[in-house]
C-alpha cells in the first residue's frame, strides 16, 4: 500500500503544471476552458456545437480534445496554468484532470478516452480489453458525485448555480482521481453495485428475449426487450446510430436522441435531429390510452418521445429509464416503429449527413418537416 501510496503521489508532483479555478474566476488570469464555452478563454477544448476548439484538436467528447491538446503542446493558449469548466460530467472532469495531470493522462489515455465516450455518450466497445476498466471508472464517478453532492442536474432543485456547485465536486474529485485509475479496487464499494447492474443489463440484452434492428440510413437503433435497463447497455453497442427506439413489454415505449447530435461530433457526419413534435402529434391521433405523447424540445441534450404522465424533472429524464415510469400505450409495437420509421424517413428525404451543423442549419432542416 505504501508503495502505491508513494507511485500516486510522484505522479501528482510531476504533473502538477496547471490548476483548477471556478468557473466564475475565468477572467482573472488566462485560464483554459473545457467542455464549455466562455469569453476569455485563453484555450477553449469543447465539443460543444460551434465552440471554438482549434480544428486540430476537435474531437468527439471534450476530453479527447484535451488529450489531443497534450499531445500538441504549441498549442496557442495551452501554456495558460488555470483550467476551468461551468458543469462537472464524466467528460469535462477527465478532460479538466488530463490538463493538470498530463503524463499519468497519457499513460492511460485509451482507458480515459472510453470513460469519457461512455459518461457523454454511453456508448462503449464491450469487446476492448479496458471496458470492464472504464464501466468501473465511469460508475465510481457517478456513485461518488451522487452521494457526497448532487446527481447530474440537480442542482436547480437544491436553488443552486450548476457552474458555482460543481466546483465543490471538482474540488474533491481532482485529487483522487489518479488513486482509483492506478487501483481501481480501492473504490470497488462505491463502483460496484451499478457496475453489477449494468453488467445484469447486458445478459438481459443478449438473450433470446432481446432484438435489434438497426436502420443506419436513418440512424435509428430499434431495442426490443422485456424492461428498461440503464443506459450503459442500452446505448452502449449503438456506437454509429443516432436515435434509440426502445420498446418494452407491456407496450412501453420511449424514443430518444443521444448527445452524439447536440455536439459537434468529429469521427463521422451525423444527419440533424428532427423535432419530435409533429411526430408526438401523429401519435396522439392514433392513441387511445390514458396518457398522451410528449416530445422534449430539438435542443435538448438528449430528447425523448414518450407517453406523459406527470412531467419529469431534467435530473430524472437524464436518469437512467429503469428508474423512471415508462407508461402503457393502447399501440402495438410493430405500428410505433413503423410510424417513427416513417416520420424520419420523411423528414431525412434530401438530406445528407455531415460534420458541424449549425443550430440554425438543424432548425431549418427540421422545419421542413412540420
Amino acid at each position: 500500500m505504501e508503495q502505491f501510496k508513494e507511485q500516486v503521489a510522484s505522479h501528482e508532483v510531476a504533473d502538477q503544471v496547471r490548476y483548477f479555478v471556478p468557473f466564475a474566476q475565468l477572467r482573472r488570469q488566462p485560464t483554459i476552458v473545457v467542455d464549455s464555452t466562455g469569453l476569455g478563454a485563453a484555450l477553449t477544448l469543447a465539443h460543444w456545437r460551434g465552440a471554438a476548439t482549434p480544428p486540430a484538436l476537435r474531437d468527439d467528447t471534450s476530453a479527447g480534445s484535451c488529450l489531443r491538446a497534450l499531445h500538441a503542446p504549441a498549442t496557442p493558449g495551452l501554456a495558460a496554468r488555470a483550467v476551468t469548466a461551468n458543469h462537472f460530467d464524466i467528460d469535462g472532469f477527465i478532460g479538466v484532470w488530463a490538463l493538470l495531470h498530463p503524463e499519468l493522462a497519457l499513460a492511460h489515455e485509451a482507458l480515459l478516452r472510453l470513460t469519457a465516450t461512455l459518461g457523454d455518450f454511453r456508448e462503449l466497445d464491450w469487446q476492448h480489453p479496458l471496458a470492464d476498466h472504464a464501466l468501473q471508472l465511469a460508475c465510481w464517478l457517478n456513485a461518488e458525485e451522487k452521494a457526497r453532492f448532487y446527481e447530474p442536474f440537480g442542482a436547480p432543485a437544491r436553488r443552486r448555480r450548476e457552474d458555482e456547485a460543481s466546483a465543490e465536486k471538482f474540488s474533491w474529485f481532482l485529487p483522487r482521481f489518479a488513486g482509483i485509475i492506478l487501483n481501481t479496487e480501492s473504490g470497488r464499494a462505491a463502483w460496484e453495485p451499478e457496475y453489477l447492474r449494468v453488467k445484469r443489463a447486458l445478459s438481459q440484452l443478449q438473450g433470446p428475449l432481446t432484438q435489434r434492428t438497426a436502420y443506419p440510413e436513418i440512424g435509428l437503433a430499434v431495442v426490443r426487450t422485456p424492461e428498461p435497463v440503464p443506459y450503459y447497455a442500452l446505448f452502449g453497442p449503438t456506437a454509429g446510430l443516432d436515435w434509440v427506439l426502445s420498446l418494452y413489454d407491456g407496450q412501453r415505449y420511449e424514443l430518444e436522441g443521444k448527445y452524439t447530435t447536440w455536439i459537434d461530433l468529429e469521427s463521422r457526419p451525423t444527419l440533424p435531429r428532427l423535432a419530435l413534435a409533429p411526430l408526438a402529434a401523429r401519435l396522439n391521433e392514433l392513441e387511445k390510452g390514458s396518457y398522451r405523447w410528449a416530445a422534449d424540445p430539438l435542443t435538448d441534450t438528449g430528447p425523448l418521445l414518450r407517453l406523459a404522465g406527470r412531467p419529469l424533472a431534467k435530473a430524472e429524464r437524464y436518469a437512467d429509464p429503469d428508474g423512471r415510469p415508462i407508461y402503457a400505450s393502447s399501440l402495438a409495437a410493430s405500428t410505433i416503429e413503423a410510424e417513427i420509421v416513417a416520420f424520419m424517413r420523411q423528414g431525412y428525404a434530401g438530406i445528407q449527413p455531415r460534420k458541424y451543423w449549425t443550430w440554425a442549419e438543424v432548425r431549418a432542416a427540421s422545419a421542413l418537416n412540420s
